[in-house]
């Protein structure tokens, strides 16, 4: 069978459980809704967070990433990893125990203060409609090579399939949909590495496999050096960010993930504070499946892709090529008209000089999105269709998780924390679930768009969802659990202070807002402050944060007994059964 009709079969089959689970689980309920009744299990929660967790940006383009930039690309893993483990050790247990259904909900009682409540939302939503943009661009990518529809189109599909089962299901449809993905898109991450690295290591663990040497001889990363030399690029092992900036990156990404609220909503769905610890340790479990294995599916595929394209004429190139072509995801330019692909760093002075000159060429000739290398990848490598057409299922369930968590985020701040904390406390649990599903419908709408018209590529958005996250919700959850004398005035300053300084930096350096538009963001890095990147300075940010939630605390007066006495309450292990709600 054709990859196009093994396509449709797997992404039939996978979308018919995800909806037919949606059908079965419906929420009856504004806590089946919000926390899927607060009674799931540590497994299936550590499951179910790690599908939420490994988003498009994990399953597409993190290995995208590292198969380009290399050893800078590890920056992801670190950054992301370690976040996960700073979020499991230092924060999920003590917010378990809080006993909210949502971060605002935790911000708005621990400061007592509406309007911290409302800080806390307007946050929530910068931060998940900036996120959810990557991962409903990660759907239009899949769908537009597998299923031959424009980008667009995949889009609004997937829009269709994440509205259907996140806003009849709720929270309790979405945890039982995230197991079954999560076992898709391990199975199709896998599958391929594993296939792969008998095939070029003659080694089945992809793990060992990417240190290991390769069949004609030579190790796998040594190998992948001397291609990435031939061609002008700095070698694949070679750093070329700068130390702070990696070290920026990896504290924000960190930082960021112990405070995104898709992921710690994760921790509410469970009946105790154990049982919140016990699904964090199975999480990262879950995780480090996928984790340990994207560096060698990058090296894999950075060494097929070369030996592939580079100086091989055009008109010998595989199906793979051609159809990536019809995406645009793939150009090819024959600049020197001799019918061959010239892949080569043309900013390379010195090689361009001693090396491209000399053999007529006229600049790069090949432009790669690299959210295509894990999806591409089966193909480069030859193998079975159903293979290719499992990746195109994983994708789209890695995609599809995350987004479904993140509008259940948008939708919950939106209904709960702002309409029933605030401005209408008298309605009923069914007209809180009646606006719970609309805000969700609108928030697809909206993730849609911004899907159609993403700011970069995949992980790059993310990343910068990670930046905000880091820059406005990580300290005031922090202090609020680990010091009592942080009052609404300090944490209040802080995020305001924290999510517009990021803001403006990314609009700034990402978008060129302030100094003549988009065209101009190449130029501007070298005014890059502290030389730190705008997926970076979520540090800074957060710094900056920190500073004035602490220092404005202090000037002005300590909460209420009864607060102080909460947060103490938090924080001891007695009692840690299951959690009172106060």
């Amino acid at each position: 069978m054709s990859i196009q009709l093994w396509t449709y079969i797997l992404v039939a089959i996978t979308f018919a459980m995800y909806i037919g689970i949606a059908l079965w689980s419906r929420a009856g309920s504004t806590k089946d809704f919000y926390v899927a009744g607060g009674g799931v299990h540590p497994i299936v929660n550590g499951m179910a967070t790690a599908a939420d967790w490994m988003s498009a940006a994990s399953f597409i383009s993190m290995a995208g990433i590292i198969s380009f930039a290399g050893y800078d690309g590890a920056v992801y893993l670190m950054g992301w990893t370690g976040g996960y483990v700073l979020l499991a050790l230092l924060l999920a247990p003590y917010l378990r125990k809080f006993g909210k259904f949502t971060v605002p909900d935790f911000i708005g009682d621990r400061y007592y203060s509406n309007f911290a409540r409302t800080v806390a939302v307007v946050c929530a939503l910068i931060v998940s409609f900036t996120y959810v943009a990557g991962q409903m661009r990660g759907v239009g990518v899949v769908f537009s090579r597998f299923l031959e529809v424009s980008i667009n189109n995949g889009v609004f599909i997937g829009m269709g399939i994440v509205f259907f089962y996140a806003v009849l299901g709720g929270m309790k449809g979405i945890t039982y949909t995230q197991v079954v993905q999560y076992c898709v898109l391990i199975f199709a991450f896998m599958v391929p590495a594993i296939f792969i690295s008998i095939q070029m290591t003659n080694n089945p663990i992809p793990q060992l496999g990417f240190g290991g040497q390769v069949s004609e001889g030579g190790y796998l990363l040594d190998k992948l050096n001397g291609l990435h030399e031939q061609l002008g690029f700095a070698a694949y092992t070679s750093g070329r960010k700068s130390t702070l900036d990696v070290f920026a990156i990896t504290l924000a990404l960190m930082a960021g993930t112990a405070g995104l609220p898709h992921v710690i909503v994760r921790f509410f769905t469970v009946p105790k504070v154990r049982d919140a610890r016990k699904s964090a340790g199975y999480a990262l479990l879950f995780i480090a499946i996928l984790y340990t294995t994207a560096p060698a599916i990058a090296a894999f595929a950075r060494t097929n892709l070369i030996n592939t394209v580079n100086d091989k004429q055009y008109s010998e190139m595989p199906a793979w090529f051609s159809n990536w072509e019809k995406t645009g995801l793939l150009t090819y330019e024959d600049k020197n008209g001799d019918g061959k692909i010239q892949y080569y760093d043309d900013t390379n002075k010195t090689y361009v000089a001693e090396y491209a000159e000399p053999n007529n060429w006229k600049g790069n000739e090949l432009v790669i999105d690299r959210d295509i290398m894990v999806l591409a990848n089966p193909e480069i490598a030859k193998l079975p269709n159903w293979v290719v057409a499992l990746v195109a299922a994983g994708g789209l369930a890695a995609a599809l998780s995350t987004a479904a968590g993140l509008l259940l985020v948008i939708s919950s701040s939106i209904s709960h924390d702002l309409l029933k904390m605030q401005f209408k406390p008298n309605m009923t649990d069914k007209e809180e679930l009646m606006y719970a599903r609309i805000a969700a419908a609108v928030a697809v709408c909206v993730a849609g768009y911004f899907g159609i018209n993403p700011p970069d590529f995949v992980a790059a958005v993310v990343a910068l969802a990670f930046g905000l996250a880091a820059s406005s919700f990580f300290p005031a959850i922090v202090l609020g659990v680990f010091d009592k004398r942080m009052n609404k005035q300090g944490a209040v300053t802080g995020m305001i202070v924290g999510i517009c300084l990021m803001t403006f930096y990314i609009l700034k350096f990402k978008f060129g807002v302030f100094d003549g538009g988009k065209e101009s963001v190449a130029a501007l890095q070298s005014d890059w402050w502290f030389g730190i990147s705008p997926e970076g300075f979520g540090m800074i940010a957060m710094i900056v944060n920190l500073v004035f939630s602490i220092v404005v605390s202090r000037i002005t007066e300590a909460p209420p007994e009864s607060v102080q006495e909460m947060v103490e309450d938090i924080r001891i292990p007695k009692g840690a059964g299951a959690a009172t709600g106060h």
